[in-house]
């Protein structure tokens, strides 16, 4: 029983959930393996891929079976004393009892992809080479995609790194769909072919089939915009589904009109401010937030989404570097006191160190 389970178990791969399409990679030993299985004329294994009782979660089951039917045959139910009966490993599991309404994975098997455009169909159970491998290598993108999109991110917007060069996202798309017909072996005619996504995607929201050129056109928006994100490293899947599901859901980040004006006004607020001090105290240090003033509007984000799921208390460490933006737009220290401690110290107060980049405030509001 144990020679039988190990040589079932060698063409009776399992299917992962994580692991879309593996149950369609052809292994390189299935032709020697079948040419065994040929030779030792063990009827068994041939048709046991298409029984569901007979796998490797219930082994141990089947043997307890068989030894109780060694020692009793009357132990066991009747089906199960004409299995064993009838020269146990060499009679076709069909003997053994199965489910109700139970239809052979033969059957099926063929049928379990979508029907595509340009691709051979699945005929007698027999799936298209084709499709399969095409299958696989869309799986392969948005790995690649997910893996490596960061570093084609569009992360600098003044052109410093390719000053010469004029990025154009369009140009940018097309290259890489030739870059896709060419190691992926796709042609033109497969880009607008209808492929299934893998689970390990959300580029297409409640949509379960996209075009290639339509899953390229949004790995494309999710990975290489204005934002990288590398994160394909971290061991956690339910980390990395989280970030996933951010980045690449279509439409995620669209905001209401009332939304966006707040955004806004908070932002207008930042820049203002270091525009005031750069021009009232040109001479003096105050650690300016310039470049980075969209850091208020997002703590400010941070704060309320913090305070709606019930967070009473926030303390923020605060680098030198934007520092008194945040205490006058964040914390709402008073202008007045702000700009007071850019006025000369006191005799009495020189090498205190109290300056004003070092001070910290609290406040109490009522969100």
């Amino acid at each position: 029983m144990h020679r039988a389970r190990a040589a079932f178990q060698l063409i009776n791969h399992p299917v992962g959930q994580q692991n879309v399409g593996s149950w369609l990679i052809r292994s390189p030993s299935s032709k020697l393996t079948t040419e065994l299985m040929a030779a030792s004329s063990v009827k068994l294994y041939n048709s046991a891929a298409a029984e569901p009782f007979l796998n490797g979660s219930s082994s141990n089951y089947i043997d307890d079976m068989y030894n109780s039917w060694l020692r009793d045959p009357a132990s066991v139910h009747a089906s199960w004393d004409a299995y064993f009966r009838n020269n146990s490993y060499s009679a076709p599991p069909s003997l053994a009892p199965t489910p109700k309404n139970h239809v052979p994975a033969s059957q099926y098997l063929g049928s379990s992809l979508p029907a595509v455009a340009g691709a051979g169909a699945a005929i007698g159970g027999r799936i298209d080479d084709k499709l399969i491998d095409d299958h696989l290598a869309v799986q392969a993108i948005i790995r690649s995609y997910q893996s490596r999109g960061h570093l084609v991110a569009d992360i600098d917007p003044l052109g410093i790194l390719n000053a010469d060069i004029q990025r154009d996202p369009d140009n940018n798309l097309r290259a890489n769909e030739k870059v896709t017909r060419t190691y992926m072996n796709f042609e033109e005619a497969d880009m607008d072919r209808t492929f299934k996504l893998p689970s390990t995607t959300f580029i297409g929201g409640k949509e379960k089939f996209l075009p290639l050129r339509e899953i390229l056109s949004r790995l494309e928006k999710a990975y290489c915009n204005k934002i990288g994100v590398e994160f394909m490293f971290i061991n956690s899947l339910e980390q990395c589904n989280w970030i996933r599901e951010r980045f690449e859901t279509p439409n995620i980040m669209n905001y209401s009109n009332e939304e966006k004006r707040l955004i806004l006004a908070r932002l207008t607020r930042a820049t203002g401010f270091e525009a005031f001090l750069a021009k009232k105290f040109s001479s003096e240090k105050r650690f300016g937030l310039e470049g980075c003033e969209i850091m208020i509007p997002a703590m400010k984000e941070v704060i309320d989404v913090s305070t709606r799921l019930g967070v009473e208390s926030i303390i923020m460490g605060m680098p030198h570097r934007g520092r008194l933006n945040v205490l006058a737009n964040v914390c709402r220290k008073p202008l007045n006191q702000i700009f007071t401690q850019f006025a000369g110290l006191e005799a009495a107060d020189d090498g205190s160190g109290d300056v004003k980049y070092h001070l910290g405030t609290y406040i109490e509001r009522l969100n």
